[in-house]
C-alpha cells in the first residue's frame, strides 16, 4: 500500500498499450500494492478514458495503432497536467527526449522490472500529489522574485514580464529549487532527487532535457544565459540577479 501524504488510499492508473499480456502483468502486480489498474489499448481509445476518467497517473506506450504515445502526450497536454510515464520498446534515446520535451514526466524501457516500474510510479505521483498540497496559512511562501522573473510556491505559478509561463510541474519544481538556490551550483544528482525523490542512473539525460525545455519557455540562451547557466563538469546554476548588478 502506498505511504504518501495526503494522497488517496488507491492510486488510479490508466495504462494505455497495444500489448494485452502486459497490461494484465502490470495489473496483476499493482493491484496488490495499492493500485486501481484500467486499460486501454489503442491511443484514441486511451486519451478519451484518461479525459473522461478520474485517473492519477497514465502509463504510456509509444508505438500503438491508430495515434502513437507522442501524439497522445501532445493531445493529453493541452488539457491535463496528469502524471505520464512513458514506455519505449525500441530503447531509442531519441524517443525518451522527445517523450520528455512534450510533458512526459519520466520514461521506462519495456525491459522494466516490476519493482522499477513500482518506484517510477510512487515517484511521479508523490510529484504530483505535493503540487497539489496548499501550504497552512501560517508556513504560505511569498512570491520569489527574481529580476523579472516572478514564482509563486503557493499558487505553483511563474511569470516573466507579467506574462504566465506553461510549465509542466516537474519543470516548475526545477525552477523553484534553482531559484532558491540561485547562486549555487546543484549537480544533476541533486535536481533529480529534489523533483523525483529517486535515483537515476548515469546514462538518464531527462535532467538536462527538462532544463533544455524550462529555458526555452524563459526565453534563456545558453550560451548567454540570463537565469540558468550551465557549469560544465558540474551541473546548473541558476544566475542571481544581484551578482549582475554589481
Amino acid at each position: 500500500m502506498e505511504n504518501q501524504e495526503n494522497s488517496p488510499s488507491r492510486i488510479k492508473v490508466l495504462i494505455v498499450d497495444d500489448d494485452k499480456k502486459l497490461c494484465r502483468l502490470v495489473r496483476d502486480y499493482l493491484e496488490p500494492m495499492g493500485y486501481d489498474v484500467d486499460a486501454a489499448h489503442t491511443g484514441t481509445h486511451g486519451l478519451e478514458k484518461v479525459l473522461a476518467g478520474n485517473f492519477h497517473v497514465v502509463i504510456l506506450d509509444v508505438m500503438m495503432p491508430e495515434m502513437d504515445g507522442f501524439e497522445v502526450l501532445k493531445r493529453l497536454r493541452k488539457e491535463s497536467d496528469i502524471p505520464v510515464l512513458m514506455l519505449t520498446a525500441r530503447g531509442d534515446e531519441t524517443d525518451r527526449i522527445v517523450g520528455l520535451e512534450m510533458g512526459a514526466d519520466d520514461y521506462l524501457p519495456k525491459t522494466f522490472s516490476t519493482r522499477e516500474l513500482l518506484a517510477r510510479l510512487r515517484a511521479v505521483t508523490r510529484r504530483s500529489f505535493k503540487s497539489e498540497r496548499q501550504p497552512a496559512p501560517d508556513t504560505m511562501d511569498k512570491t520569489l522574485i527574481l529580476g523579472n522573473l516572478q514564482i509563486s510556491q503557493t499558487s505553483r505559478t511563474a511569470r516573466l514580464d507579467d506574462n504566465i509561463l506553461n510549465l509542466t510541474p516537474i519543470e516548475f519544481d526545477l525552477l523553484m529549487y534553482l531559484a532558491k538556490a540561485a547562486g549555487r551550483v546543484l549537480t544533476r544528482d541533486q535536481l533529480l532527487d529534489a523533483v523525483a525523490g529517486r535515483s537515476y542512473d548515469v546514462f538518464d539525460r531527462s535532467v538536462d532535457v527538462h532544463i533544455s525545455s524550462l529555458r526555452r519557455k524563459l526565453g534563456d540562451d545558453s550560451r548567454n544565459p540570463r537565469f540558468i547557466k550551465t557549469v560544465r563538469s558540474a551541473g546548473y546554476m541558476f544566475i542571481d540577479p544581484r551578482s549582475q548588478e554589481l
